[in-house]
C-alpha cells in the first residue's frame, strides 16, 4: 500500500529531524555493508531499499541509498568526455589520522580519524598544493562510485551563472522574467538574477525539514524526488512548482537559504545557454577538467534537472572541481573558468545581508553566487549539503577538502562543530 501524504510527509519530517546526538546508532553500527542493505537476489524484504516508501530516505538505509540514487530517479548524465582523467599525483600522508582538534562547545579534544565517524563520512579526499595526501572510503563507497552531493550541486549551478555573466551571455541585474516569462505573476516577478544567484529574495518558502508543514516538502515531491501519494494533484515538475510560489517580504534585502532559487536559476541557465545544464557543464567544465568518471543529475518528469541537490559524483571528481577554483579556474593545462568568477565568488557578498539569516555558527560569513565565504583569514570558501556533504577550499593554505557523508540529521548545524575546526586544524597542519 502507497503512504498517504500525511504519513508520507510525517515519515520524511522524522527521518531529517533533529535528534539528540547521544541517541544516534555510531557510524559502525549503521555501516550499510555490515547491515546488509540490498545484498542477495533479489534482496530479503528486510533488506530492501525503495523509493515508492521512501525508505531510500530514512536512516540507515540512507547510508546505503546516498550512493545508489540512480537506482531510484531518473537521470541525466555529464559526459567526462573522451580524454584521460586529469592527474592527481599521490602524496599520502600517515600522520593525518592522528591530528587533534577540540569541537565547538565542547572541551575534549577529538581526532581527525574520529571525526570522520563523528560525521557518518562515506567518503573523503583531501588535496594539498594538487596532490593527493588523503583518501579514504566507507561503507558502500568506492573512488569510482557517484554519490549524492545534494546542496552541493548549488554551487555548480552558481558557478556556471558566474561563468556565463562573465562571458556576457547572461545579464544578472536584468529581472528573471527577462529568460523565464513564465515566472511573471510569481514571487520572482520583480527578482534579479543576482538577487535570485545570492538568496536574497523574498520568497514565501520554508527549509525546515523538520516541519512536515514546510513547503521544502512539497517543492521535492513535485518534483518527484519523493513519491507522490494516491490522488495527489499538485505541481508535477519543479518548474511547475516555481510558478506557485508567491512573495514575503522585498528582494535585495537580506540572505534566506531557499532551495527553491536554484532551481530558478536552473531554469534561466537553460534559457540563457540554450542547453541542459548537465550538457553545459560537461562542455565548460566536466571535459576540460579531466573528470576520471561521468556525473549525473537527478531530473523531474520533464527532464528539467534538479538544481538544489540532483548532482551526483567521485569524490576524486569533486576534489578536481575545489582545485580548479583554487587555482583561480585554471586546472589540467588550461584555463577552464575565467580567473574573475572566481574572484567573485571569493570576494563573497554583503555580511550584514548574510547576518539576518541567523546562523550563530557561521558568523562574518557571506553567500555569493550560491558560495557559502568564510571571510576568515585564509579566504576559505565553501560548498555544503545536508547529511555532510561539503567541498571546502582554503586558498591560503593550498588545501581542498571533498567529503560525502550519510549523517542522520540534515542540517549542516549538526556537524558544523566538528567540521568547521577540524578544516582549520587540517589546514594549519599541512601548511607546516
Amino acid at each position: 500500500m502507497r503512504p498517504t501524504l500525511a504519513a508520507l510527509t510525517l515519515l520524511l519530517a522524522a527521518a531529517a529531524q533533529a535528534q539528540t546526538p547521544s541517541v544516534l546508532p555510531s557510524a559502525d553500527a549503521t555501516d550499510p555493508q555490515k547491515l546488509g542493505w540490498m545484498q542477495g537476489s533479489p534482496p530479503p524484504p528486510d533488506k530492501l531499499v525503495r523509493h515508492q516508501d521512501a525508505s531510500f530516505y530514512k536512516f540507515p538505509q540512507t547510508r546505503w541509498s546516498f550512493a545508489n540514487f540512480r537506482q531510484f530517479l531518473p537521470t541525466t548524465n555529464v559526459w567526462r568526455g573522451t580524454g584521460t582523467p586529469s592527474a592527481l599525483p599521490k602524496a599520502l600522508r600517515q600522520d593525518i589520522d592522528a591530528l587533534s582538534f577540540t569541537p565547538l562547545g565542547q572541551s575534549t579534544p577529538m581526532s581527525w580519524e574520529q571525526s570522520l565517524a563523528a560525521n557518518y563520512t562515506d567518503a573523503i579526499v583531501v588535496l594539498h598544493k594538487g596532490r593527493l595526501v588523503y583518501e579514504r572510503y566507507f561503507g558502500v563507497m568506492k573512488p569510482h562510485q557517484a554519490h549524492a552531493s545534494m546542496s552541493v550541486t548549488k554551487s555548480f549551478f552558481g558557478t556556471l551563472g558566474a561563468m556565463l555573466v562573465a562571458q556576457g551571455r547572461l545579464d544578472e541585474n536584468a529581472l528573471v522574467t527577462r529568460y523565464v516569462p513564465e515566472l511573471e505573476g510569481t514571487a520572482y516577478s520583480d527578482a534579479t538574477v543576482r538577487q535570485v544567484m545570492d538568496m536574497t529574495t523574498g520568497v514565501r518558502y520554508s527549509e525546515n525539514y523538520a516541519d512536515p508543514k514546510a513547503e521544502v516538502w512539497d517543492h521535492i515531491r513535485a518534483g518527484g524526488l519523493f513519491p507522490k501519494p494516491p490522488g495527489y494533484s499538485g505541481p508535477s515538475s519543479y518548474y511547475g512548482f516555481l510558478k506557485t510560489l508567491k512573495k514575503e517580504g522585498e528582494h535585495g534585502q537580506a540572505f534566506a537559504y531557499k532551495t527553491v532559487n536554484t532551481d530558478v536559476l536552473g531554469w534561466v541557465l537553460r534559457r540563457a545557454s540554450g542547453q541542459s545544464v548537465g550538457e553545459l557543464l560537461s562542455e565548460s567544465i566536466w571535459q576540460k577538467l579531466g573528470a576520471e568518471q561521468d556525473a549525473y543529475m537527478v531530473v523531474d518528469s520533464e527532464g528539467s534537472e534538479f538544481a538544489g541537490g540532483g548532482l551526483n559524483l567521485t569524490a576524486r571528481d569533486l576534489a578536481r572541481f575545489g582545485e580548479m577554483l583554487r587555482l583561480n579556474g585554471r586546472y589540467n593545462g588550461q584555463q577552464i573558468l575565467p580567473a574573475s568568477v572566481v574572484q567573485d565568488i571569493r570576494q563573497g557578498a554583503n555580511k550584514d545581508h548574510f547576518a539576518q539569516a541567523g546562523y550563530a555558527l557561521l558568523a562574518g560569513w557571506s553567500y555569493r553566487n550560491m558560495w557559502w565565504v568564510t571571510h576568515n583569514a585564509h579566504g576559505a570558501f565553501a560548498a555544503r549539503g545536508v547529511h555532510g556533504q561539503m567541498l571546502y577550499i582554503d586558498p591560503k593554505a593550498e588545501m581542498v577538502v571533498a567529503r560525502f557523508g550519510s549523517h542522520p540529521l540534515a542540517a549542516n548545524a549538526n556537524f558544523d562543530p566538528t567540521t568547521l575546526p577540524a578544516m582549520q586544524a587540517l589546514a594549519q597542519h599541512l601548511m607546516r
